[in-house]
């Protein structure tokens, strides 16, 4: 079993070495491969999860899963690490782990940005939103403050400044709190707050952090409603213009098989949907009920609230992301997908009742309290550091302190990871579970006299989505029908029918109701399908029948015909 832990968070390089070391241990059921490179050269590593003994991956319903797409948002690539051992450990002993592999197959990209996560690895963190590619311009910025560790201890922290117009003062009964200034008060002990680092070209007068060099957000690059970078932050040249975005599309968009997709980030403890642009009443009813049902079932496991983004996750009421993955997936892909956010601070510290986004521009100051207490009890000091002096090259007398945001915040501290993220991976197996499965239901030939038979093939849908997946598929012509092959042997020649006949999608079970009432209790046989070929073999033979749908999978069967 690799030497693997989920105490840590991994560099590039062991990265890479724990995931051939995954495809070495278990050739049967993990292979490894880049599907394209980073800005900086580096490869981005994917991993194909099935019983190859069963089949190949391509003619099984998959789950897309990906993480680390924004630099520092490390526990999202352990959050894949960890859908790869247990996977790997437990296929064979448990039973709905060993039917997933058998029957499907997982795509998993747990470091979509390693440029970017390689530089919030370092000894001395940079910290960056997405790529390490200078975006929208290729040049330093000359003035203003730096964000950096100063004083070497490997921390960014936030710097506190004595000023009579400042906008904190210390909490009268916890100094290490700064809380807000009433608007009318005088007269006490009041504090500028930035973030740590220094200033270049200082007038003495002027504060301003600068800009940084690298801009772009890789989560704005994907097709779907991409805004140009006057309309929204970050969003690149055109959509996919990155590499590490162009690389995922492209394997998506050709691995048709995929039903369904997660995309793991940090933080607030959340599973968002579906979509950052619009309202509820702009999806496709079912497809809305559908995503509710396994938004629930993904709270019941891992106790995430289940969201959506525009009516519950945006930064500002009246502005909205776009170009973000799981929209792409959803709305051109037509595949249900969510963004994870891993990790919420607030309900470690006991804050229940809050609104995630909201929660950062008003909340009671109770409930920073209630973090402090959480830092000094369960985080031994380490989440919020104690306010110390330091001799600032331009500021003079400063005091360095604060949340280590990337310790406490940003992702879960490594103590804590494993917990967080092991819920998770039960998740993605039932997400799995239920694609669409395509599956024999009966074939049988009947002899009708002078070396001719009708050939009666059905098979049905044995997953509790329908093949399509989504309406939004069918709307947006996505997908295609269930596709039947008859192939004869030599001599034989058809009647009736056609070599390739193409029909249409089975339902599944995912638009039953909660009850079989007086408005729902009718099962029709929606979820078969049946083709009847007639055809001449003098010589008889085997003839062999194929179904295959994109997104259920392929079934084969032989008939001999005498």
């Amino acid at each position: 079993m690799p030497d693997i832990r989920f105490d840590t968070y991994y560099r590039y390089d062991d990265l890479s070495r724990l995931l051939r070391a995954f495809a070495d241990e278990y050739p049967n059921l993990v292979r490894v491969e880049s599907v394209g490179k980073s800005h900086e050269g580096r490869d981005i590593w994917l991993a194909t999860v099935t019983n190859f003994e069963t089949g190949a991956d391509n003619e099984k319903p998959a789950l897309w899963a990906d993480g680390n797409i924004h630099a520092t948002e490390v526990s999202a690539s352990s959050a894949c690490l960890y859908l790869l051992h247990k996977l790997t450990t437990q296929y064979g002993y448990d039973e709905h782990i060993t039917r997933c592999l058998d029957t499907r197959v997982f795509y998993v990209c747990p470091r979509v940005s390693p440029d970017g996560a390689e530089w919030a690895l370092e000894d001395t963190p940079r910290v960056i939103r997405s790529s390490t590619r200078p975006y929208p311009y290729d040049e330093e910025t000359i003035d203003g403050l730096r964000v950096e560790d100063i004083d070497g201890d490997g921390r960014i922290l936030q710097m506190r400044i004595p000023d009579t117009n400042g906008a904190w003062k210390p909490h009268p009964d916890e100094p290490r709190l700064l809380i807000r200034r009433e608007p009318v008060e005088t007269g006490g002990t009041y504090y500028r707050l930035l973030p740590e680092g220094r200033i270049e070209n200082y007038d003495g007068v002027t504060i301003n952090v600068q800009p940084k060099k690298e801009r772009l957000d890789l989560n704005r690059n994907f097709p779907a409603h991409w805004r140009t970078e006057g309309e929204q932050g970050g969003a690149g040249p055109y959509p996919t213009s990155e590499p590490e975005i162009r690389s995922i599309v492209d394997f998506i968009a050709n691995h048709t098989n995929i039903t369904g997709a997660l995309t793991f980030h940090t933080f607030s403890g959340v599973l968002l949907r579906p979509y950052s642009h619009a309202a509820d009443d702009e999806f496709p009813t079912e497809d809305l009920w559908t995503y509710q049902k396994i938004g629930a079932k993904g709270t019941e496991i891992t106790g995430y609230p289940n969201i959506s983004v525009y009516h519950d996750f945006k930064y500002h009421p009246k502005e909205s992301i776009t170009g973000v993955f799981d929209d792409w997936m959803f709305d051109h892909r037509g595949v249900f997908a969510w963004t994870v956010e891993i990790w919420s601070p607030q309900r470690q510290a006991g804050i229940t009742d809050y609104k995630y986004i909201d929660w950062f521009r008003e909340h009671p100051v109770e409930d920073d309290l209630k973090l402090i207490r959480w830092n000094d009890e369960v985080l031994d000091g380490k989440g919020h550091v104690d306010w110390v002096e330091y001799d600032h090259p331009e500021f003079g007398k400063v005091e360095l302190g604060g949340w280590d945001h990337l310790y406490a915040w940003r992702n879960p501290p490594p103590q804590f990871l494993e917990k967080e993220i092991a819920p998770l991976a039960d998740w993605m197996v039932w997400h799995l579970l239920i694609s669409p499965k395509l599956e024999l239901f009966s074939a049988r030939a009947t002899p009708l006299g002078d070396g001719s038979y009708r050939i009666e093939f059905v098979v049905h849908n044995t997953g509790w989505l329908p093949t399509n997946v989504t309406t939004q598929a069918i709307n947006r012509k996505a997908v295609r029908g269930v596709v039947f092959e008859l192939e004869l042997p030599k001599r034989a020649s058809f009647v009736v029918g056609k070599a390739r006949e193409t029909r249409g999608q089975i339902e599944g079970k995912a638009h039953k109701p909660s009850a079989p009432t007086a408005w729902g209790g009718s099962d029709s046989t929606d979820d078969r399908l049946k083709i009847e070929w007639v055809v001449n073999a003098p010589n008889g033979g085997d003839v062999t029948l194929i179904a295959r749908h994109e997104r259920a999978g392929t079934v084969r069967t032989t008939l001999n015909l005498g």
